[in-house]
């Protein structure tokens, strides 16, 4: 298929070179023009706009930063939405609002066209390697005629339901996240408080109920060792994906309390200036408030995980 990707950075340069190495014909696009310089080296072409790409494209593939970004893209002066035909496929790839995507939706269906809301899970390395959630929402005669491109660049691309519902499922994915790195961020600073050290700690409450579903090993990559740069995932960014939940509860009346202190806890973060470390960043300030640190290397890390058979 003739595929067209706009946005090239972390993830959206691997996602875009898997969809180029899945045989498809290649055309791209960014705000930065050197992010595509290996794309277009390995086969693709180049063009300035998105109004341009979309003339001459079967798909359309976004990765963008947030919903004002993917707005742009979509109804700018030169975007999408210009050069939109019959038929064509417009695939949002970012996390987004589920009434932004609506709309986005309904603007390109005036055309002709479609728009899938399809956010991903699996980060920079799932990016790579092809081993991504896809979450998708919109019509699914349309995610059927994609599927030839959503499987060249993912293990699990999955149908969820009509426009939006891919981007409820992610907000829900990363909220439960949040909220869960929030409470095991209290519950270790006053295990440690209390005189276990973090080391022993871990590797006890892994083997219990809870951890036997691995929830503990969520915090071996960046909390446990105090690893938040570079950021696998910006906490500026974790920043709005919750800020996006909390709208979805607002409009259809959810009290969220506990997504609203995960909220206050990021925003307390990014006034620390942890904009670019990692989302896990936000796990610090209770360390701070407890006066207890949470530490484990990262060489007892991998030791405890070969040692327990996982």
């Amino acid at each position: 298929m003739k595929v067209g990707f706009i946005g090239l950075g972390t993830m959206g340069g691997a996602i875009a070179l898997n969809a180029l190495k899945g045989g498809h014909a290649l055309t791209v696009s960014d705000l930065q023009p050197d992010r595509g310089k290996s794309l277009l080296a390995a086969g693709a072409e180049w063009k300035s706009t998105p109004a341009e790409i979309a003339a001459e494209v079967d798909v359309v593939l976004m990765s963008l930063p947030g919903p004002a970004e993917v707005e742009t893209v979509v109804l700018g002066p030169d975007g999408l939405h210009a050069g939109c035909r019959k038929g064509q496929i417009c695939i949002d790839l970012s996390t987004n609002s589920p009434t932004v995507v609506r709309r986005l939706h309904a603007a390109l269906v005036e055309r002709g066209g479609h728009f899938l809301d399809a956010p991903v899970s699996g980060g920079p390395s799932g990016a790579r390697s092809g081993q991504l959630a896809i979450w998708v929402g919109g019509d699914q005669a349309a995610f059927e005629r994609a599927m030839p491109v959503f499987r060249s660049v993912s293990d699990a691309p999955m149908y969820v339901g009509p426009i939006g519902a891919g981007s409820v499922a992610k907000l829900v994915h990363n909220l439960s996240g949040y909220a869960l790195q929030t409470a095991l961020a209290e519950a270790f600073t006053m295990g440690v408080k209390a005189g276990v050290p973090a080391e022993g700690l871990w590797r006890a409450v892994r083997q219990g109920y809870v951890g036997r579903r691995r929830t503990f090993d969520t915090m071996s990559r960046q909390y446990l060792p105090g690893k938040f740069d570079p950021a696998d995932f910006a906490l500026e960014l974790a920043h709005k994906d919750v800020g996006l939940a909390l709208e979805v509860g607002r409009e259809f009346d959810v009290p969220m309390r506990l997504g609203n202190l995960v909220l206050e806890e990021m925003t307390e973060a990014l006034n620390h200036g942890w904009q670019r470390r990692d989302s896990r960043s936000a796990m610090l300030l209770q360390e701070e408030r407890s006066g207890a640190e949470v530490r484990v290397p990262l060489d007892r890390i991998q030791a405890i995980v070969d040692e327990d058979g996982e």
